[in-house]
C-alpha cells in the first residue's frame, strides 16, 4: 500500500472520476460529512477555512457519508442542495462513500491506516488533513471542530512548509 493517496481514484458529486493526484501541491482537508447530524453546524466552520486558507493553498474536500446513524439519506443533488442553500459550501463535495465496513472506500482504507489513531472513522466529521505530497499527517476527531486552535496550527504549519 502507497504511503500517499495520490494514486486513490474518487467521484465527484457531480460523478466524474478524479484522481487526488490532481491535489498535489495543495494541503487537503479531508472530512466525512452528514447533514443530520449534531455536528452539521461544523459545515459554517469548514467553509471559513475554505475561505480563508484556499489563496494558500488549503482544499477543503467532503465526502458524505451515510454510515454513521444513518445521518446523511440524501441524494448528491440533495446533498448539494442542502450545503450551498444553509452552510454557503463552495469547497468540494463528492460522491457519498463508505468510511468504514466492507465497503469502506480505498481512500479511507488509506486515511485510516496511515496516521494515529489508527482504526475506523468513528462519526460524522473526521477530519484528515493531508500534505502537499499526498501523506496523511494527521487525524483530528469529530469533537474537534473546524475553529478549533489545534486544527488551525495543523493547517498552517503544513501550508508553510
Amino acid at each position: 500500500m502507497t504511503s500517499t493517496i495520490s494514486d486513490i481514484t474518487v467521484k465527484t458529486i457531480a460523478g466524474a472520476d478524479k484522481q487526488l493526484g490532481e491535489y498535489a501541491g495543495k494541503v487537503l482537508l479531508i472530512v466525512n460529512l452528514a447533514s443530520y447530524c449534531g455536528y452539521t453546524p461544523q459545515y459554517k466552520g469548514l467553509e471559513e477555512l475554505n475561505q480563508k486558507y484556499s489563496a494558500a493553498g488549503l482544499r477543503v474536500l467532503g465526502f458524505p457519508c451515510n454510515d454513521f446513524g444513518a445521518q446523511e439519506p440524501g441524494t448528491n443533488s440533495e446533498i448539494v442542495e442542502f450545503c450551498t442553500t444553509k452552510y454557503g459550501v463552495s469547497f468540494e463535495l463528492f460522491d457519498k462513500v463508505h468510511a468504514k465496513g466492507s465497503q469502506q472506500h480505498p481512500l479511507y482504507a488509506q486515511l485510516t491506516s496511515s496516521v494515529a489513531p489508527k482504526g475506523e472513522v468513528s462519526w460524522n466529521f473526521e477530519k484528515f488533513l493531508v500534505s502537499k505530497q499526498g501523506e496523511v499527517v494527521a487525524r483530528f476527531r469529530s469533537s474537534v471542530g473546524p475553529e478549533s486552535p489545534e486544527l488551525i496550527a495543523a493547517i498552517e504549519q503544513e501550508l508553510a512548509k
